[in-house]
Parts: structure tokens; sequence; C-alpha cells
């Protein structure tokens, strides 16, 4: 077994999820040894620079840093991927909190669906806004996110009519960090902190299979 490759123990719980392979030459004739050659890829250099200058639908925008991409996600306590998107580089990272807790689907042991609602959720002052807050509202989801400055002064101002402050938990947004945490474990695959593929969706494949093992070495 060369080293980085799946466990035994790893590949026991991977191998029921697998399509039954067919016992022919191709693609598919041995699972553990693709996943395997997987695994290698996310820590190898394999230079596929993106190309077109940033064509539409790649998830590929130009900033100072020339053309970037951005991963959005959401993590759980013990700092394991839960849900993620990638768009370009320049894009606002609040634009897309809705649409990244709308993929989390956490499968139940046991039968029943899979569960979509966090208990609550930490983030910072980036994602403080009335659309995120409602969404959380609507949805029963508590959450410990800080207001902006000029939004205190705003409502500071109007006196009685501005409302009560958002209730606000220090201690559950000190745990905030997991989510930083989650982005420097998916950063130690070189293939996810340094972009080769051209395509969007190969690269959220290849972050995908970073979250992958996260979770199966966690």
């Amino acid at each position: 077994m060369s080293r980085g490759d799946l466990t035994d123990a790893e590949w026991a719980a991977l191998e029921s999820l697998l399509p039954v392979s067919n016992n022919r030459c191709g693609r598919w004739r041995d699972h553990r040894q693709v996943i395997n050659g997987i695994i290698h890829r996310l820590g190898a250099h394999a230079p596929q620079p993106p190309g077109g200058g940033g064509a539409p639908g790649e998830a590929l925008g130009r900033s100072r840093g020339g053309l970037t991409t951005k991963v959005h996600l959401a993590s759980d306590g013990q700092c394991r991927p839960l849900a993620l998107l990638v768009t370009p580089g320049r894009r606002a990272d609040c634009t897309q909190f809705i649409p990244v807790l709308d993929k989390i689907r956490v499968p139940r042991v046991g039968s029943g669906r899979p569960r979509r609602l966090p208990d609550s959720v930490s983030a910072d002052r980036a994602y403080s806004n009335s659309k995120i807050r409602t969404y959380l509202r609507r949805r029963g989801i508590s959450h410990a996110i800080p207001e902006k400055r000029d939004t205190i002064a705003a409502r500071e101002r109007r006196g009685p009519r501005g409302g009560r402050p958002p209730g606000f938990d220090t201690q559950r947004y000190a745990a905030r960090n997991t989510v930083e945490r989650a982005v420097n474990k998916l950063k130690q695959f070189r293939a996810v902190a340094t972009r080769y593929d051209k395509r969007a969706y190969v690269y959220l494949g290849t972050v995908t299979a970073a979250a992958v093992l996260i979770w199966l070495r966690s």
C-alpha cells in the first residue's frame, strides 16, 4: 500500500456505497485502485491550468491575484464539510449562505429522510443582513451572527423605533472557527489549494473527494 492510500477500515466504510463491478476490463475494474488514484491526484501536481480568461459557468473570476475560485461551505462541529459550492473568486460570501445551507443533507441512522436543518449556525459579520436573518428565523434555526457596526448605529439613531437587537451567544460565536479549520483541512490537498481543473464541475468533484477523505479520516 502506497502512502496516502485507503486503509482497510476506510475501504470497508466506502465499499458498500460504490456501484457493483461487472468484472470487465475498464474504468471500474477495481474501485479501490481507482479511488487510490484519485487520492494520489488530490495531493499531486496535475498541471491543467484554467483557460478561456474566466469563461462563464466555470467558477472563475478575475481579481487582484488573477483568475480565482472561491469555495463556500458549511461544516459541523468537528470541522467536517456538510455542503460545498464553488463560485468565481470575486463573489461575495453572503450571497452563497442560503444556497449552501439548502444543500445540507445528513443521512439518519436507520430509516427516515436526511436531516436538512442544523440546530444552530455561527457566522461572522459578512453574513449579517436581513435576508439571511429572515431565512434562519422562518426555519427556526438559532444563530450567532454579530451585527455590523453601521446596522447597530442605524438602530440606535431610531431610538425606540429601531427595535431590539437580535440575540447573540458569545460562546456559540467563538466556535465559528470550525469552518475556518475545515477550510484549512481542505487546503492540505494540493489540488484543492491550487486549482488545476479547467471545468468548474471537475473542480467541485475534486473538493468533494477531499471532503469525503476528511470524513473518513476524522
